[in-house]
């Protein structure tokens, strides 16, 4: 629909002076030439070109009369009188758009007519808006701007686009505007006075369109499905919130900024939006409350910006904001590498608000490993947060204590090297010479000490976190010989042990964190020292909070961690009722109906059989543990756990504790009669199973006696649940300790004491020969290779054995590898089973044979 079109079937027709002869449509810049005749400007300049393009003289285009010069004058009385003929119809035009569109049009179905009344309306209003400010005014004084903004909320889409566009129309500025705007800078090369009335104009358009819910409703559209009213939508938004006070209202939209950030980042939009989104929260980022909303949206650059080059208080106040925010490890990594010098800055020389807020900022950047060791190498965090905050003697309120042992815990976590990391700026001299001193660093013993005192000496929430500081030192064997040996020059044992009783969980966890974690190192000590806080313990193991917590792995690993062969220590828990209360949730346990839903369930689980296997080593000193085995069935317990995949721990504690039952099988089982002779052996050999010999019903071959795995321990047993299988399967276990302990627990059933020829036949009936053999010849470490060679030099006695084994070159060279290099008694059971191969000569018999 054309414009001029538009105004040529208005009621006021047009007088003939107003038409263009070469345009035929009415003028707006009207300009005579030398014959007097009037043209619309451009159309007759662009007539004096055509004339001089094709060789000829300019010359009037009614007249045909050559023209001495191609001079125009402005007709400016003409221009006055068209001006106010075009006012008079856009006035009527604009009445009747008014009674269009003010009557509310909704676009119902069955409403075509009135839409299409309607969608005419703003097409025409959008060709006024364009020609000039004025008419801009006009409209607005009109009051077409509330209407066509109620148009955003009607049913029809066509209506809706139409009204996107006519509000962008209104309130989109020109560049040469620009010098008004109050988030642009100005540019005062750019004109005069009209800019300055246009944009004025502007500005009370975009104030008026900011008022009521129209800006909520414009925002909605940047989630609709239809790009188009997305796209209109943005870049209304973006020359709205070049208005200030209108800028601050979109911003105060809930989920605006969250909305504009994902369309400024989307790869599915189309460039003009990205665009208009990216330009319209550059302008939003005007305000405060705007940056701190992009900062929780992951738009952080804004924030970090004032952060960097704000002024004292607005840096202060953007270092709040990043405290309270909750920050992916990426952009943490980010804001400590870019602002990380500068907060370590603040925190040295900041007033006590400028300290607060910036520890708050720090504890939240701390809390991922990569921007913890940011701050710690590049930033320089340390010093100032120990002996300046943490450390101070000064007033410092407990708050900022509290959150720099915050930070320092979070430090500590990221497991950077804290040997290397000095506390002080400059290295202390010693006095001797000009010589250096050693540095001080978070491993110094006074250090140590002062973190032992505030533990001591302060609340729960810095005492907690200080434990969890040296809880995390001495997870590192690189640092825990420091803290270790700090404990015991400040004779802290028993304050550390008491803390298990504390009535702040936190502090109780953190305290068996740490106690656990010096067990290795101060066992014996931490036994002594423990006393009647086993009781509070086992309290915490036993408690029913309706799943496995971090209190009962810890408290249960501390006590799997101490001696084993603490004989008081067992008699203190045994008399406490501590193996009896753990044995069934240990069956719980395996049986899954303890699940807890959380990490814990695994280290509660491989607490609790390291405290059972306890048991096991003490079966010698006290008939009362041995009974209490049987009670409990711990050995098809063990055998059952061997079947736990995936805990390491508790396989080889398992296998460790049967070895230690099975050796009491030969004690405990009852002999009965001697039986008859066996017909034969058989052939005992690896690619066969040896043949059983022939034993009394119901006796035990390898112990002689009547036998079962819950009363004996017996491991050879049929109720033994395929230990013997479950044993054997374990030696191809990766873990070395664990293929260690199942040979060892294997050895068990041809060693001194027993028939081991039958022995040999069960492990054979198990397909266990040849994977121990395997396991000498791979000999992947000294002690497991010791316990090889004496298992199969036990499985050589058997002759079938031995004859077939001689063949095979691996075994032979691993042997003499064991020979030339074992310790001396690998030597000399290598040298027994060289021997058994005929590899080296039975001297012993040749002498004795001389001397008959």
């Amino acid at each position: 629909m054309a414009g001029e079109g538009v105004e040529m079937s208005e009621e006021e027709g047009a007088f003939e002076a107003f038409v263009c002869p070469l345009t035929k449509q009415v003028m707006r810049d009207p300009v005579t030439i030398e014959t007097g005749q009037t043209f619309e400007r451009e159309a007759i300049l662009k007539w004096f070109r055509e004339c001089r393009d094709n060789g000829r003289r300019p010359t009037c285009p009614l007249t045909q009369r050559e023209l001495r010069d191609t001079e125009v004058s402005p007709s400016v009385a003409l221009r006055s009188v068209i001006h106010e003929w075009r006012a008079r119809n856009e006035e009527k035009d604009l009445d009747r758009a008014c009674a269009s569109l003010v009557g509310g049009f909704a676009g119902h179905a069955g409403d075509e007519e009135e839409e299409e009344s309607a969608l005419r309306a703003l097409v025409h209003v959008s060709q006024i808006c364009q020609r000039s400010a004025a008419s801009k005014d006009l409209v607005r004084r009109r009051g077409v701007l509330r209407a066509v903004a109620e148009m955003l909320k009607s049913g029809s889409r066509r209506l809706r686009l139409k009204s996107l566009q006519v509000l962008r129309v209104l309130v989109e500025d020109n560049d040469d505007n620009k010098v008004a705007n109050p988030i642009h800078p100005p540019n005062f090369n750019l004109p005069p006075n009209q800019a300055r009335i246009d944009r004025f104009l502007v500005l009370i358009l975009q104030e008026e369109l900011g008022k009521g819910d129209t800006i909520r409703t414009i925002i909605k559209f940047l989630s609709n499905e239809h790009v188009q009213e997305r796209e209109l939508a943005v870049s209304l938004l973006h020359e709205l919130s070049g208005h200030e006070p209108t800028c601050e209202r979109i911003g105060a939209v809930y989920g605006a900024i969250l909305l504009l950030v994902g369309m400024g980042s989307s790869k599915s939009e189309s460039a003009v939006a990205v665009d208009k989104a990216e330009s319209t929260l550059r302008n939003l980022d005007r305000f405060d409350a705007n940056v701190k909303q992009m900062a929780d949206n992951g738009r952080l650059q804004p924030l970090l910006t004032r952060l960097l080059r704000g002024e004292p208080d607005t840096r202060v106040a953007m270092a709040d904001y990043l405290g309270e925010l909750a920050l992916a490890n990426d952009d943490k990594a980010a804001v400590a590498e870019q602002a990380g010098p500068l907060l370590v800055g603040m925190l040295r020389t900041g007033a006590t608000p400028a300290k607060e807020a910036t520890l708050k900022a720090l504890r939240e950047i701390s809390s991922s490993e990569a921007s913890a060791k940011l701050l710690l190498q590049r930033a320089g965090v340390l010093p100032p947060l120990v002996n300046d905050v943490l450390f101070s003697t000064g007033h410092l309120p407990m708050k900022l204590k509290e959150l720099a042992a915050t930070i320092l815990a979070n430090l500590v976590a990221s497991g950077a090297d804290f040997r290397s990391i000095p506390l002080d700026d400059d290295e202390d001299d010693d006095g001797g010479g000009g010589g250096r001193g050693r540095r001080r660093t978070l491993l110094s013993e006074d250090v140590v000490h002062s973190q032992l005192h505030l533990i001591s000496n302060t609340g729960p929430a810095i005492g907690c976190r200080l434990l969890s500081v040296l809880a995390g030192l001495t997870s590192s064997r690189a640092t825990v010989a420091d803290v270790v040996a700090a404990v015991k020059s400040s004779g802290a044992t028993i304050s550390l042990i008491q803390f298990i009783e504390a009535a702040h969980r936190d502090i109780r966890v953190e305290s068996l964190k740490l106690l656990r974690n010096l067990a290795p190192y101060m066992g014996a000590e931490l036994a002594d020292a423990l006393g009647g806080s086993l009781s509070s313990l086992l309290r915490a193991i036993s408690s029913d909070g309706g799943g496995v917590t971090e209190e009962q792995a810890a408290a249960v690993g501390l006590l799997g961690d101490l001696p084993e062969g603490d004989s008081s220590l067992t008699r203190q828990l045994f008399d406490l009722g501590a193996f009896r209360a753990l044995a069934p949730k240990l069956a719980e346990l395996r049986r899954g109906t303890i699940r807890g839903g959380n990490r814990y369930v695994t280290p509660l689980t491989e607490g609790v059989v390291k405290v059972m296997y306890r048991v096991t080593c003490a079966l010698e000193e006290d008939a009362e543990y041995v009974e209490f085995a049987r009670e409990a069935g711990l050995a098809p317990l063990f055998v059952e756990l061997l079947h736990t995949n995936g805990m390491d721990t508790v396989q080889l504690y398992s296998a460790m504790a049967l070895e230690k039952l099975s050796l009491q099988s030969s004690h405990l089982t009852a002999i009965p009669a001697p039986p008859s002779p066996p017909a034969g052996f058989g052939c005992a050999c690896l690619g066969r199973r040896p043949a059983a010999a022939a034993v009394p019903a119901g006796v035990c071959r390898v112990h002689g006696g009547f036998c079962s795995l819950r009363e004996t321990f017996c491991l050879a047993q049929a109720d033994g649940g395929k230990a013997v299988e479950r044993l054997v399967a374990c030696l191809d276990h990766l873990d070395g300790r664990v293929v260690e302990a199942a040979l060892a627990a294997l050895s068990t059933l041809v060693c001194d004491g027993v028939d081991a020829r039958e022995g040999v036949v069960v492990l054979g009936e198990a397909d266990g020969l040849r994977p121990v053999v395997d396991i000498m010849v791979e000999s992947r470490t000294e002690a497991l290779q010791r316990r090889a060679v004496w298992a199969v030099e036990r499985i050589l006695r058997v002759e079938e054995i031995a004859g077939e084994v001689a063949a095979d070159q691996t075994v032979a060279s691993a042997l003499v590898e064991a020979y030339r290099n074992g310790d001396p008694r690998t030597r000399q059971t290598a040298e027994r089973a060289l021997r058994h191969l005929d590899r080296i000569p039975n001297f012993s018999a040749a002498f004795q044979s001389k001397r008959s």
